[in-house]
């Protein structure tokens, strides 16, 4: 139903206080956070039907609330244990400082509206970094479109529609002097109350189908740059007004300053969530963190979508519980290119040669944004990429910025008290003081002529985030983006000189530092667990129904404003976990699809993961000539499938020992990276000679064009001459076939190509690590796959290695 009260405040909603620790039962799905990803992921999922659980730490802030006097700023920070629940959280490192929020609604709260794509040449593949490794992207902008679409259209993306603001026409006319390209990025914010209206400040804005997740009402922008400190007007579509009243209307249950401590996989499958609840009656109270008590929380599917820092540090912290976890977690930092500067003294424009109003208050925060090339535009650009964006701020930071300039202050209060003075003495008769106040307060050309300017790009992102001494602690430094930052500053003192101002950089630069509004990596997603912690659709590796679902998946930077890539990242995460709920959820929980046995007792399931890599070639129908064709064009064949027996008896008595494969093919001559829509896996098939088993492979997959192809493989276990165990496990001869053929149907099959591909010694090390067994009896299912894999090897191969008379 649609919510029409205000945002409850009850122990139902985490806003209450704890009296006591407990349970709360299982649901689907548990989101912690609700930034871009977590309110993403809670609308899509409750949508879908499941059940959805929001756990957000901070809390709900409807129209009217964010702080504006000194005593209210002075408490709006985040930390609990100090009595503080307000908005901002600062973290700082050794080589930046980090500022995100804490609310319901997560960034957007504060950030600045924009929604830009990333570039679709900067989904970079295997870029070097210094040091070692590389930036990858395993998806592509074609995977993020449609996402994009969706996001955009749920947040009402509109560019900045007015004609007359003094920052938004200088930075145009700026870029037009440097030949640089300028637009004005579509924002997150409602100018009009309707698609087709004419923009109107203040103008009430109608209440959308799935209601106010705090039923206040609403206006259009009023102009006042107060994105970043909060908008108390509610006119940014920020994602509690958004997604998270859209997920409330669907279903889901969103607590409030509910804080999540800890969790791991259960015995069963699925996750143990658990959390604290701060009591709004202690805010203003210093609350040791250990004396709050914890509460916990089942479910099949776990979101973290905390943030870069947060979902990091809590991956980090509960490491011990998520055994076989990628050694990547950590890596792949970076603040996306973030650095502030400042043009002051900005003159000419339509006042001549005197100051020129630029009128930083004005309009959202950002208005307009000047993209900077990249050497992968293969335009001509040099470099690395970047944005640079006007960045406006709320008319009180004007006053400050006046009352900064001492020495003018101090000469125009001595004048104004003299003539006070005069006056008092009756040496000046006028009573009129109005041009004295005026002098008073000065022109106020320092801030009506300064601009600040927000760049971000593609620095490298070669920080490691891990714990110290029990706290988040970040390796990072400017030196080894050093060229790209001298080239933001480079461009940012072009334009303000183009203004016929000076540029200065922020204080922070001159101990080289940054402050970022925007931390990406700690959890980046990867093709495999050696180069990343989670898949393409941000599920962790080894750990089924753990998801990654904010900036911490990024393996780099965006380069734009992030906040679409992320919401669009989610978006398509839900789609996968929809489309293929009913085997994810089986796997997750280790029940629910699998039929139980005679005696009522669920079965056992098993799975494990497999990555094997070679060469293909198209037009042959040899797979070794594929193979080494393939090899010379270097056009390479790979796949990872996960593995399951739902039934691990049946699988064992069943002569075929037939199981699922899930999982992608990746071929750039098929066209990338392929789903496998539906796959099967025989393990040590007999034929007539009773000296050879074969380990069979058929999946269905779909081109990037939507026709139907199948994988068919092979691996040949024969006693041949020579110690051979290896190569025979470890080498899959492989045939690409059209159309989605059936057992049997190979023969009448077109084959499309063919090659090998192989099991790398380090893959094999770490598919050791991923055999999972889940239900009533894991280690008998685990003893009972080793006799029937042994078994069988020794059937093939230890005649010779064995005494006569001896067996297994």
């Amino acid at each position: 139903m649609t919510n029409a009260a205000p945002f409850p405040a009850g122990p139902e909603s985490g806003t209450g206080g704890v009296t006591d620790s407990g349970s709360d039962g299982e649901v689907d799905v548990v989101v912690v956070g609700s930034g871009f990803g977590g309110s993403v992921a809670a609308y899509r999922l409750a949508d879908g039907g499941l059940s959805v659980v929001v756990l957000e730490r901070g809390k709900p802030y409807p129209p009217g609330s964010f702080p504006r006097t000194p005593a209210g700023m002075a408490r709006n920070f985040w930390d609990p244990s100090e009595g503080l629940h307000g908005l901002f959280d600062l973290w700082s490192f050794r080589g930046l400082e980090g500022v995100v929020s804490s609310g319901l609604g997560g960034g957007s709260l504060i950030y600045a509206n924009v929604l830009l794509r990333k570039d679709e040449k900067w989904f970079v593949h295997e870029s070097p970094l210094p040091g070692g490794g590389y930036e990858n992207w395993p998806i592509s902008r074609r995977d993020l479109d449609p996402h994009y679409d969706e996001v955009e259209k749920m947040l009402g993306a509109t560019p900045y529609p007015y004609q007359d603001t003094p920052k938004t026409e200088a930075l145009r006319e700026a870029a037009d002097v440097l030949g640089l390209h300028v637009s004005r990025p579509p924002l997150a914010v409602s100018f009009a109350a309707g698609p087709d209206e004419a923009p109107v400040p203040g103008a009430p804005l109608p209440e959308p189908e799935y209601g106010n997740i705090h039923g206040l009402p609403r206006e259009t922008c009023r102009l006042t740059g107060e994105c970043d400190v909060g908008c108390n007007l509610g006119a940014k579509n920020t994602l509690d007004h958004t997604y998270l009243s859209a997920a409330r209307h669907r279903g889901a249950d969103i607590r409030t300053r509910c804080e999540v401590r800890g969790f791991a996989p259960r015995p069963g499958g699925g996750y143990e969530v658990r959390y604290v609840v701060h009591d709004p009656a202690r805010e203003g109270h210093r609350t040791p963190t250990g004396r709050l008590p914890l509460r916990t929380i089942h479910c099949k599917r776990l979101v973290l979508a905390a943030g870069a820092f947060g979902s990091t540090y809590l991956l980090l912290r509960n490491r011990a519980a998520l055994r076989g976890i990628s050694p990547a977690l950590g890596t792949r930092f970076c603040g996306n290119g973030d650095l502030l500067g400042l043009i002051v003294g900005a003159t000419g424009g339509s006042a001549g040669d005197g100051p020129r109003k630029l009128a930083s208050s004005t309009g959202p925060v950002i208005t307009s944004a000047i993209r900077v090339g990249d050497e992968l535009d293969e335009d001509g650009s040099t470099g690395r990429g970047y944005y640079v964006e006007d960045a406006g701020y709320p008319a009180f930071v004007d006053w400050l910025a006046e009352t900064s300039q001492m020495p003018g202050s101090v000469r125009r209060a001595v004048v104004f008290g003299l003539h006070r003075l005069r006056s008092r003495l009756g040496f000046d008769p006028r009573s009129n003081i109005s041009a004295r106040l005026a002098l008073l307060l000065g022109p106020g050309v320092f801030s009506d002529s300064s601009l600040p300017l927000l760049g971000m790009g593609r620095d490298l992102p070669d920080g490691r985030m891990s714990l110290r001494r029990g706290y988040l602690d970040i390796d990072w430094t400017t030196l080894t983006s050093r060229r790209y930052f001298e080239r933001v500053r480079r461009t940012m003192g072009d334009v303000a000189h183009a203004l016929g101002g000076a540029y200065h950089d922020n204080p922070l630069w001159w101990t080289r530092r940054v402050i970022t509004v925007h931390p990406l990596g700690g959890a980046p997603m990867g093709r495999h667990a050696a180069e990343g912690v989670c898949d393409s659709h941000g599920e962790v590796f080894g750990h089924p129904g753990l998801y990654v679902l904010d900036g911490a998946v990024l393996p780099g930077p965006v380069g734009a404003n992030p906040s679409l890539t992320i919401a669009a990242f989610a978006d398509r995460a839900c789609h996968r976990i929809l489309e293929g709920r009913l085997a994810p959820r089986a796997a997750a929980s280790g029940a629910d699809v699998r039929a139980a046995g005679p005696d009522g007792e669920r079965p056992t399931s098993l799975s494990f993961t497999e990555e094997m890599k070679g060469y293909v070639a198209l037009d042959v129908t040899d797979p070794e000539e594929g193979r080494d064709l393939g090899r010379a064009r270097d056009q390479r064949l790979m796949f990872r499938l996960t593995i399951t027996a739902d039934d691990v008896d049946r699988f064992v008595a069943d002569p075929g020992h037939q199981a699922r494969a899930t999982g992608y093919v990746e071929c750039d001559v098929l066209g990338g990276r392929l789903t496998v829509e539906n796959g099967w896996f025989n393990l040590f098939t007999r034929d007539g000679d009773p000296d050879r088993r074969r380990m069979l492979y058929r999946l269905h997959l779909r081109d990037t064009g939507g026709n139907p192809l199948t994988l068919v493989g092979h691996k040949e276990v024969h006693d041949d001459p020579g110690v051979d165990v290896w190569s025979d496990t470890s080498t899959l001869y492989v045939r690409m076939l059209a159309g989605h053929v059936p057992v049997g149907g190979d023969a009448d099959g077109a084959v499309l190509g063919a090659g090998i591909i192989v099991i790398l010694a380090g893959d094999f090390v770490r598919q050791l690590t991923t055999f999972r067994a889940s239900g009533p009896h894991p280690a008998r299912a685990l003893e009972g796959f080793g006799r029937l894999f042994l078994g069988e090897l020794w059937s093939v191969y230890g005649s010779r290695l064995a005494p006569a008379g001896e067996g297994p």
